[in-house]
């Protein structure tokens, strides 16, 4: 038995951003193969363009890590990505963490090297440092090799909540350590 949910949208909330009553707040819920049952969540202002969006597993997870090692073959994979994880990709020295302007989706690993693509561009765009320009163009030359084949990666995501995963028998799920605070 599924419980797949029909869209629920709510209009005309004030919106955290600009305090205007255009906010857009949408929920449902979708069964993710090998995932499960998943609740998504979204904000959308028509005002001021603020988007937020996340994911949760409607069971209980343990905290994870998935480590996968890609190549050009590999851009359809799933991945799972809430807003409380990290994506990291070791070659390209880079990750996206969790933060108050983090999204949650589901996406595939053309979609991730897109938008750690797209990071990289705005940086290579907005710097006017030459030796940050030029390690930007390096990092993006990595990502140009990959796409080739003539570059592997390696994509890590660690999830306290353990609502992200790798959908793929080549991920390796690890429990992740999480550091206690006092």
């Amino acid at each position: 038995m599924t419980q797949e949910t029909t869209p629920e949208t709510m209009g005309e909330q004030t919106c955290p951003m600009c305090l205007k009553p255009s906010l857009s707040l949408c929920e449902f819920s979708k069964d993710i193969p090998f995932f499960g049952v998943t609740y998504f969540f979204s904000m959308n202002c028509d005002n001021c363009q603020y988007y937020k969006s996340d994911l949760e597993s409607a069971e209980e997870k343990e905290p994870s890590k998935y480590t996968i090692n890609i190549n050009k073959d590999d851009l359809n994979i799933r991945i799972v990505r809430s807003s409380y994880s990290t994506v990291k990709i070791p070659t390209l020295k880079m990750d996206i963490k969790p933060g108050p302007s983090s999204n949650g989706y589901i996406s595939n690993i053309e979609g991730i090297i897109n938008r750690f693509t797209k990071i990289l561009e705005q940086i290579r765009d907005g710097s006017e440092d030459k030796s940050a320009r030029k390690s930007v163009k390096n990092q993006l030359k990595k990502i140009s090799d990959f796409k080739f084949g003539t570059q592997e990666l390696k994509i890590i995501i660690e999830d306290p909540t353990g609502n992200s995963m790798i959908i793929s028998p080549k991920a390796v799920k690890e429990k992740l350590k999480v550091k206690k605070t006092k």
